[in-house]
């Protein structure tokens, strides 16, 4: 398996469209304006069983609408090229369907020199000037993070806190998360006992992962809270509900519209959380209205999508912009840090004052987790690597305090733990996972203070 993507130079299409319709619009209603424009003859997703199709599926017919989220996936056709003029006159937006990828894992010796280089600038630069004040101890953070049990990542968010005064007693019971990515290998035995639901949108494939990435993202966001051939815990909402949508090929690639039909899905399976570790090259200004609007109406209807920000970074001297979809508004953009709260070289930034932001900075150099047989388990980079983070965190804030979609979001940037680092590399920080005091007064007892001493030692003792 290539541990990197080739760069590509620009955008690659696969020949399809995707129309987004007007606000509001039925179903049933936009199938028949639709062929009264083109001729074109739709589906709807609802005539599927739990909005599930393949590639298939949609080759049968001219298209699909999905109608969770009022968008048609359509094929290339004479009739389509003809009607594109038609449908922006009657208020819909067209876009051609994108390739996406599971962004490549960055291999050990490019992320060791690329690291060498930024280090060595970073102490040419202090001898110049001198040292950057910094707000937190990054060895004692290191050292908290490297003690046993469970991975750096898991210690660092706080899914496994370091302190003995905090526990977490959250594991995402009852909670959905859906993982958007290229399967999972279902003979994995760290997986063999779980509720899992399982869907392929590649045609002529099975859920089971070929690739590896996707039981990688898998474990982190919702692998077991113990394993005998593990080396240590890796895994956060252990008890959730895995949805595995299996939205690009063994070869690590997909469409735009397959992983649309994996969102569709995921929400009409009321899915609260939807991981994605992909992407496709973005260049110049602007989003995708489609993929915007898909997750503005997803986050109405309490599901949460969190992306990737892309590896396309090389600091210190190139950072790159979020790529497509994560860099929509209404998607929770995932940055990468190292174990000393560095941003990861390869992370990219969010370079846009109003959109293509990163919202939030998760664990993604040396991730260990799960991977497909017969390797097993891997140790990884990425922001593919950190998105499965956030995600597995976020099915923990669900299960504590009952959230869906946009406060959700809130929740998880409000609970980040600040990092001296720009918000254009880690949004709100390094997101952190909910817990509780392991001791403290019981309800209904009072404080007791001795009644000779004051509250507040600074204020004189009255004689």
């Amino acid at each position: 398996m290539s541990k990197t993507l080739e760069k590509q130079e620009k955008p690659e299409y696969t020949g399809r469209y995707l129309v987004l319709l007007p606000e509001g619009s039925n179903t049933s209603d936009a199938i028949s304006q639709i062929s009264s424009i083109s001729g074109l003859s739709l589906k709807s997703s609802l005539e599927f069983e739990n909005e599930f199709f393949t590639d298939q599926d949609l080759s049968k017919t001219d298209g699909i609408v999905l109608d969770k989220l009022g968008i048609a996936i359509v094929n290339e056709k004479p009739k389509m090229e003809n009607a594109i003029a038609g449908f922006g006159e009657n208020e819909m937006i067209v876009e051609k369907e994108r390739v996406v990828y599971a962004i490549g894992m960055v291999d050990e010796s490019t992320q060791n020199y690329v690291e060498g280089y930024r280090d060595a600038i970073n102490h040419m630069t202090s001898a110049l000037v001198g040292p950057e004040l910094e707000e937190f101890d990054y060895e004692d953070q290191q050292a908290e993070v490297e003690s046993v049990g469970a991975t750096w990542g898991l210690k660092a968010t706080n899914v496994v806190p370091t302190s003995i005064l905090r526990y977490n007693p959250y594991n995402g019971t009852g909670i959905k998360v859906a993982i958007l990515d290229t399967g999972l290998d279902c003979n994995h035995p760290d997986f063999a006992d779980r509720d899992i639901t399982h869907k392929s949108f590649i045609s002529g494939e099975s859920t089971q992962d070929g690739h590896g990435h996707g039981t990688h993202c898998t474990g982190t966001a919702c692998g077991p809270l113990s394993s005998p051939a593990a080396a240590e815990r890796y895994g956060i909402a252990y008890a959730a509900k895995i949805f595995i949508g299996k939205v690009l090929n063994n070869g690590g690639s997909g469409g735009d519209g397959g992983i649309l039909a994996g969102i569709n899905w995921a929400i009409a399976n009321r899915c609260e959380v939807v991981s994605m570790s992909l992407r496709g090259l973005h260049n110049g200004t602007g989003y995708s209205a489609v993929f915007e609007t898909a997750a503005a109406r997803a986050l109405a209807q309490g599901t949460l999508i969190i992306a990737a920000a892309g590896n396309d970074s090389s600091r210190p001297g190139t950072v790159r912009q979020v790529m497509h979809p994560a860099n929509c508004p209404s998607i929770m953009a995932v940055g990468a840090i190292d174990v000393n709260m560095r941003i990861a070289s390869f992370s990219n930034g969010g370079l846009y004052p109003t959109y293509g932001a990163v919202d939030i900075a998760a664990p993604g150099v040396n991730v260990y987790s799960s991977t497909k047989l017969p390797t097993k388990y891997a140790s990884w980079n990425g922001t593919s690597m950190a998105t499965p983070h956030v995600a597995g965190i976020a099915a923990l804030w669900a299960q504590a305090s009952g959230l869906r979609g946009i406060n959700l979001w809130k929740k998880l940037t409000s609970t980040a733990k600040a990092l001296s680092l720009p918000a254009r590399d880690v949004g709100a920080g390094l997101v952190q996972a909910p817990a509780k005091n392991r001791f403290g007064p019981f309800e209904g007892f009072p404080i007791l203070r001795n009644p000779k001493f004051p509250i507040d030692p600074i204020t004189p003792i009255e004689k």
